[in-house]
């Protein structure tokens, strides 16, 4: 009798989807969520020892605080079906209402609309994740709420309804952008810069001897990105076709040769291969593949690749230039190479590629003679720079105005660390001492008793300094870590 009383009806609508497109949109979501996993410990190992935990939780408070602006309003905002203007969507979607429909593209069977809803939150919250990066080692973790979901929602959401939206003015138009050069990788890349210009300089004299302080987390933050870029690029087109195989293959074939471009041009400079120059590299080539991967042929990806590599690495001495102390060079690695992918579509996108998802209609770019596509990609390029600049200038300031708000630390704060100051946590439970442990001098100064003797030599002084975990300021460039007794210390400057 109570099975009967409660029992429902069959979803009817059930029957109309195409399995393999929800499995398509279900994966998609999942591999670009583990993208903000990987990008927290590229973060983290870029950053230095005392910040590093610092750095994980910005990126996760960024995650959680996007995903509660999609549901809120920002897929409405961005994907309304009901919008009247070119600009930015309305409110018909607000909390996720009216999402129980079907979408269909190129067959009878189509897929849930919330299903997509649920793909295009992961590339918000990337978006807002890679920016967020701007406040490594100086920035406060309160301002994060507000700018977040301020940011999501004045410049995310329009640029997404531009680029996305069957109602988008480039859209419309026709620009090409696949998987989000303008409102992803531009967006994030110039408004991470114009974050880190209100947030100022690191202090000089704290950034002795500066350094990223775990190269394996570098390496394995990189592995989680490439890893869910193939999802992010390859079910972009979001019914499973030859578009995705070929947007896969030309994501790869980007990461491969901007890797290698961007280590040969640093062995070129000093002689060393460097894992954090061959990670950048890769990073730059999957960025400029963004918009372009599912657009161009595998052979322009090869040039695409070498071209991100070299523009990019010589890219980061824009911040000098600039005097803005873009930290993780997300201007560099990010903004400048998405540039490059939106510019490679306007010569090299194909008319064939772009139709291999079965409903895609496009004449393509130069190579098909289509000779208009240039203005376009570059006034869309010039159009999404300057209202992200201008939009991401305006909230920040207005935040440094408002009480409790101010999206820097003091000087004492950064001095002690992120970890110490923001989180009240460390990343590692142990503080640095020295860094070449039996190469250190003998000082015979009473007011240090906790240095240790030359050549390694212990007396009870030294024994009970290391067990309290003090540091020896004498010569802090020739830090090395040991352990220390306490569970929980005070961390020291590298």
């Amino acid at each position: 009798m109570l099975g009967y009383v409660f029992k429902r009806a069959v979803f009817a609508e059930d029957a109309n989807y195409n399995d393999a497109t929800v499995i398509t949109l279900i994966m998609g979501t999942c591999l670009v969520l583990i993208m903000c996993f990987g990008l927290a410990y590229l973060y983290s190992g870029l950053a230095r020892r005392k910040s590093a935990l610092h750095m994980i939780f910005a990126v996760f408070m960024a995650l959680l605080i996007s995903i509660f602006q999609w549901y809120f309003w920002g897929y409405s905002l961005a994907f309304s079906s009901t919008a009247t203007n070119k600009f930015i969507g309305n409110l018909h979607n607000f909390g996720y209402q009216n999402l129980d429909g079907t979408i269909t593209l190129s067959d009878e069977k189509g897929y849930p609309e919330l299903a997509f809803a649920n793909f295009q939150c992961m590339f918000a919250s990337i978006t807002i994740c890679i920016l967020i990066g701007a406040v490594c080692e100086r920035g406060r973790i309160l301002p994060i709420f507000l700018f977040s979901f301020i940011w999501l929602t004045l410049v995310y959401c329009p640029v997404a309804a531009w680029a996305w939206s069957s109602h988008g003015w480039a859209y419309k138009w026709g620009v090409l952008d696949y998987a989000g050069g303008g409102p992803v990788e531009i967006l994030s890349g110039f408004g991470g810069f114009t974050m880190s210009f209100f947030l100022g300089e690191r202090r000089s004299h704290l950034m002795v001897n500066y350094r990223p302080h775990n190269v394996s987390l570098i390496t394995i933050g990189t592995c989680l990105l490439w890893f869910g870029w193939l999802g992010f690029n390859g079910l972009t087109c979001v019914e499973p076709s030859m578009k995705s195989v070929y947007a896969v293959m030309n994501s790869n074939l980007c990461a491969a040769f901007g890797g290698m471009t961007w280590c040969i041009l640093d062995y070129t400079r000093t002689g060393h291969w460097s894992a954090v120059g061959l990670c950048s590299g890769i990073i730059v080539g999957l960025v400029a593949a963004t918009p372009a991967s599912g657009c161009i042929t595998l052979w322009a990806s090869v040039i695409l690749g070498i071209v991100a590599g070299i523009c990019c690495n010589f890219a980061t001495v824009l911040k000098v230039w600039f005097r803005v102390d873009d930290s993780l060079d997300i201007l560099a690695e990010h903004g400048i190479a998405g540039v490059l992918g939106l510019f490679f579509n306007a010569i090299f996108a194909s008319s064939t590629v772009l139709g291999y998802d079965g409903y895609t209609d496009h004449p393509g770019g130069w190579i098909d003679h289509n000779w208009k596509q240039m203005y376009k990609q570059i006034a869309y390029i010039f159009a999404v720079i300057g209202y992200c600049i201008t939009v991401t200038s305006i909230i920040c300031f207005i935040l440094n105005k408002i009480p409790f708000m101010a999206l820097r630390v003091d000087e004492e704060a950064e001095a002690n660390g992120m970890d110490e100051d923001q989180i009240g946590e460390f990343a590692y439970d142990y503080v640095e001492i020295r860094r070449n442990f039996f190469d250190m001098q003998h000082f015979d100064d009473p007011e240090h008793p906790e240095t240790i003797s030359a050549h390694g030599s212990t007396t009870a002084s030294n024994t009970s300094a290391s067990n309290s975990g003090k540091v020896n300021e004498k010569d802090p460039a020739n830090a090395v870590v040991l352990p220390s007794s306490e569970p929980q210390v005070k961390q020291a400057s590298v």
